[in-house]
Parts: structure tokens; sequence; C-alpha cells
């Protein structure tokens, strides 16, 4: 990185000093002062689990700084540089990050709602008083190529930004507005862009295998070589909520009949290979024993609902809410449950009388960014199973066979760490 007179340089106990004082400003005590990092060079520095909310960093170099779980919500970071820096888990809700550079920045899993990515230019006189910019160091090749995969980019605006082979996989991008940007060789691979507005973008050679596109705008948009395999959007997959024998609300009354009389009256809730998007809410319904394999179920609200022994093996199940679920001895083989909430969940084993019990089947399920904090997972079987990024906070692990499984990025605490790490021993 090359040297930038007009910064000012501050070392590792120069940052800490305001930012304890920015934590008394937070804090609204007596001698607290907001960070004005404006201008100044941070990089290589530490500001990891940090609270700088509403901090100023326009164009302030963090080149290579740790910013891991560091919250910046409302901050100015106008036109800085943060290559290479490490934003891993932090909390970037409604910053301006205008004309940032983010090359080679990883952004893996950090909450991005709202932020302003947008085009930005910011200058500074030199010493004969010529205008520059401050970072005019910056080649055309430092625009893009961040890793924000499993972002969380709700609502934020990218309209114009230069994004060349930028990382976006398995982020949330809903409601985006990334009208006019510059995204050759983007990588959206199972990114979530419902609603957003990629009007007149160039997405040439972009990768959006798997990625959800439903009410997606297009329009002049460049798509030329860009890969569309396996794309949601907001055609149906399969038959749909229309073409139910009879309205979904009395197909499930008979099965909570059905459960409640052992099979002896009512009839089994069976919705295999269904599309039941938009048209159904299976929130604290009864769906024990229920049937849905290789349904696309992917958003729909699961919350407090009764899920034991259902069979929901290879249904896609993206995004969907899962908040306090009993779902004890549940199959989710193969189901893709990226992005899922399932905070909460039961998932250990479904005991139905003396020994005999039914474990609950994750093996070859991808719960990529999915969030199981505070979940029992106990005796689960996650053969092969894809935890990458997952939050596994608080979560019940005691003998879940994990054999296989990718646990890369997963969120852990210190005593789930040293569980896993005597398993592998």
């Amino acid at each position: 990185m090359s040297e930038n007179r007009l910064l000012t340089r501050l070392d590792q106990a120069g940052l800490d000093a305001i930012v304890r004082k920015h934590g008394m400003f937070r804090a609204a005590r007596m001698g607290g002062a907001r960070a004005m990092l404006a201008g100044h060079d941070l990089s290589q520095l530490s500001l990891r689990g940090q609270d700088l909310s509403h901090a100023d960093f326009s164009g302030a170099v963090l080149y290579q700084t740790d910013l891991r779980d560091t919250k910046l919500d409302y901050c100015a970071l106008f036109s800085a540089d943060l290559r290479l820096a490490n934003l891993q888990n932090a909390s970037m809700v409604r910053a301006d990050l205008r004309g940032a550079c983010l090359r080679g920045a990883i952004l893996i899993n950090a909450d991005m709602t709202g932020v302003d990515l947008r085009e930005g230019f910011l200058t500074s006189a030199d010493e004969e008083g010529n205008l520059k910019s401050v970072h005019d160091d910056l080649t055309a090749s430092d625009s893009g190529g961040a890793d924000l995969s499993g972002a969380n980019l709700t609502d934020a605006r990218l309209s114009g930004a230069v994004a060349i082979d930028t990382n976006f996989s398995d982020a949330t991008m809903k409601g985006c507005k990334i009208v006019r940007a510059s995204l050759q060789g983007a990588n959206f691979q199972g990114a979530n862009l419902e609603n957003a507005d990629l009007s007149m973008c160039d997405l040439r050679t972009a990768n959006m295998k798997g990625a959800v596109l439903v009410n997606v705008a297009l329009s002049l948009a460049n798509l030329e070589n860009a890969n569309l395999a396996g794309a949601l959007t907001s055609t149906p997959v399969g038959p749909t909520v229309n073409d139910l024998p009879m309205p979904l609300e009395e197909m499930m009354r008979l099965h909570t009949l059905w459960v409640g009389s052992n099979g002896q009256q009512g009839v089994r809730l069976d919705v295999s290979k269904f599309d039941l998007r938009g048209g159904a809410n299976f929130g604290h319904a009864c769906l024990t024993m229920l049937r849905a394999v290789g349904s696309m179920l992917y958003g729909l609200n699961f919350a407090d609902a009764q899920l034991q022994a259902a069979d929901l093996h290879d249904a896609d199940l993206r995004h969907a809410d899962f908040l306090s679920a009993d779902m004890r001895g549940i199959n989710l083989r193969g189901a893709k449950v990226s992005n899922a909430n399932l905070q909460g969940a039961q998932l250990q084993p479904l005991i139905i009388g003396g020994e005999r019990s039914v474990i609950t089947d994750l093996s070859k399920t991808s719960l990529r960014y999915a969030n199981l904090s505070g979940a029992s997972m106990r005796q689960v079987n996650c053969r092969g199973a894809d935890l990458s990024y997952s939050n596994l906070l608080g979560t019940d692990l005691t003998d879940a066979d994990l054999t296989d499984a990718k646990l890369e990025g997963a969120r852990l605490n210190p005593s789930q760490q040293a569980l896993l790490d005597n398993k592998s021993e």
C-alpha cells in the first residue's frame, strides 16, 4: 500500500483511546466524544468486537484492518479504503459506504441492511492546492472483488457501484437497488435477490446459479453468458396451492383430526412436490407426520409449528422460519435449509414409547448461514450436512453425529468448539 501524506496515522494505543471515549459518548457519560476518524490511517490495526456506531471514517484507510464482529451501524465510511479488511460478522446497518473501496474485503455474514454502496468521490487538496482523490493510488482493479458471501444486504443501495468479480454467494439482498451497476463476473450463487432492482446492470458472465430471482427487475440488464441454472423465479416449479384437491385450510383441519385420532379419522396432509409459496402459513400449525417430500416451501412460516416425525426430505426451505418449532424426529435429509431461522427449535430425538425413538435426520442437508442458536440438536444425524457459517451459539450438540459435516465459519462458543475438537481427536 502506498503512503498518503494527507492522512493522520494512528497507532493501536491511540485508536484504543478514541474507542474508549466513543463508548463513553454512546453511553452519554461525562468525558465522552464521538470517534471522528475521517482522513485517518488505521491500516492493519484492530477494532474487533468494538461498538463504533455513528463514528466518522470518511476517507479513512482501513487497509487490512481487523473489524470482525465490529458494530459500524450508521457509520460514515464515505470513500473509505477497506481493501482486504476483515469485516466478518460485522454489523453495518445503514452505513454510508458510497465510493468505498472493498477490494478483497471479507464481509462474510455481515449485516449490511440498508447500506449505501453507490458511487462517491472524495477529494482533498495537495500541497500545491490542487484537488485530488484521497485514494488516488487505487486502480480500476481495486473497485471490486470483495467477499460479501452470506452478508445481509436487505434494502441496500448499490446503484452505479463497481463490483466486478465480487462474491455475493448466499447473501440476502431482498429489495436491493442496484441500477446501472458493473457486476461482470460477480458470484450470486444461492443469493436471495427477491424484489431487487437490477435494471441496466452489466451482469455478463455473472454466476446466478440457484439464486432467488423472485420479482426481480432486469430491464435492459446485460445477461450475456450469465449462469442462471436452477435460479428460482416467480414461475411455479410444480403444482400450486390452487391445484390442491381442496382448500389448504381444510386439508390442515383434516390432518389435525388424523393426528388426534391416531389415523382413525381425517386424512394425512401430503403436499409432496407442490410449490406452496405465497399461499401457505404454517405458523403454530399441527403438522405432525406431514409429508412434503421435494416441495417448494421457500420463505414459509413454520414458527411454533408441531413438526414431529414430518418428512420434508429434499424440500426447498431456504429462508423459512422455524422459530421455536417442535421438529423432533423430522426428516430433512438432503433439504435446502440455508438462511433459515431455527432459533430455539427442538431437534432432539422423538421418544415414541419405552426405549423407542426417532432420530432427527439432517444428513446431507444444506444449513449454510442458518440460525440454530439455542436449538436442541442432541443426537441429531448431521452426517455430511453443510453447516458452514451457521449460528450455533448456545446450540446443544451433545452426541450429535457430525461425521463429514462442513463447519467452516460456523459460530461456536468455546465449550462447543472444545466438544467438537474432542470428537475429532
